[in-house]
């Protein structure tokens, strides 16, 4: 399963382009659906280069210093292959911004994010079916 993640919101808390606190459950998650098999793609507006610096690679680095190995960042390899589109193939995108998932609003966060309290467990169904 190729899964598409954003960051912000997703997996931290919106302080851009600072990195928040881990968004409760999300590293969890994103460590048993890889372990299940899942292809995480970072897929986000963060980028390289400009003022304040490559925000893009701090957002790598973070996810692989908590041992979750991204298949691709802002793309997908595989589909290199079979198209030249630039959108990203997933079969899921997990986003705060997204239409219908489900969000929490931790104290002290500066915004809403993802519940992967219900998202988790929704993926990890998704996946085990693509196995």
């Amino acid at each position: 399963m190729y899964l598409c993640v954003d960051f912000d919101g997703t997996v931290v808390d919106h302080r851009y382009p600072l990195i928040g606190p881990p968004v409760p459950g999300a590293l969890f998650w994103l460590g048993r659906l890889q372990k299940c098999g899942a292809r995480i793609i970072l897929f986000t507006m963060r980028s390289d280069g400009g003022a304040s610096g490559d925000v893009l690679q701090q957002a790598v680095d973070y996810l692989e210093g908590k041992n979750i190995s991204l298949y691709g960042v802002n793309r997908n390899p595989d589909q290199d292959s079979w198209t030249s589109s630039p959108k990203v193939y997933g079969h899921v995108y997990v986003d705060d911004a997204a239409v219908g998932c489900p969000l929490v609003h931790p104290e002290g966060f500066n915004r809403p994010c993802v519940d992967w309290a219900k998202v988790g467990p929704y993926l990890e169904k998704l996946c085990r079916k693509k196995r």
